[in-house]
């Protein structure tokens, strides 16, 4: 292993500890949305016309009993609601309640200004080559994992 991939292995070891300390931060001063749901309430919304709980399962890459429950405590929440599918009576659609949408209209809000805070002193060409070398990074990575991961345990 050459000097600059070791330097980056140790490198994204303090950006994931830095994402830990972030959503422990935005969990401490904004528990509307409970710790560790935000990106599956972010997925349902995205689906504007709600989504089967097996369709977002698929789309996380996580175990559907994982879902299942978390789904649970984003109902239990008033942060998602189910509605019943009007093509199979059986089956419900997820989508997220006005609650929700505040709640994420708010943590999005949050890590906004952090971000802005720890950017402050970037250029917008620093902040451009930043999103566009991370997009880059983590798509490699998926393709050097080969894509089919199941992300349960790095949850």
């Amino acid at each position: 292993m050459n000097s600059e991939v070791r330097e980056l292995g140790l490198r994204l070891y303090d950006l994931v500890r830095s994402v830990r300390l972030l959503k422990q931060r935005r969990a401490d001063e904004r528990p509307s949305v409970p710790p560790g749901l935000v990106g599956l309430l972010v997925q349902i919304d995205q689906l504007s016309s709600g989504c089967h709980a097996r369709e977002l399962a698929d789309r996380t890459r996580l175990d559907p009993s994982t879902v299942s429950r978390s789904v649970a405590t984003l109902v239990a929440q008033g942060l998602v609601e189910r509605r019943p599918d009007p093509t199979d009576k059986r089956a419900t659609f997820l989508t997220v309640t006005p609650a929700g949408r505040a709640a994420l209209t708010d943590s999005h809000g949050w890590y906004g200004d952090v971000l802005e805070r720890a950017l402050a002193t970037w250029t917008p060409g620093e902040v451009r080559a930043l999103n566009a070398a991370l997009d880059r990074f983590t798509g490699d990575i998926e393709v050097a994992l080969g894509n089919h991961d199941n992300l349960e345990a790095a949850r």
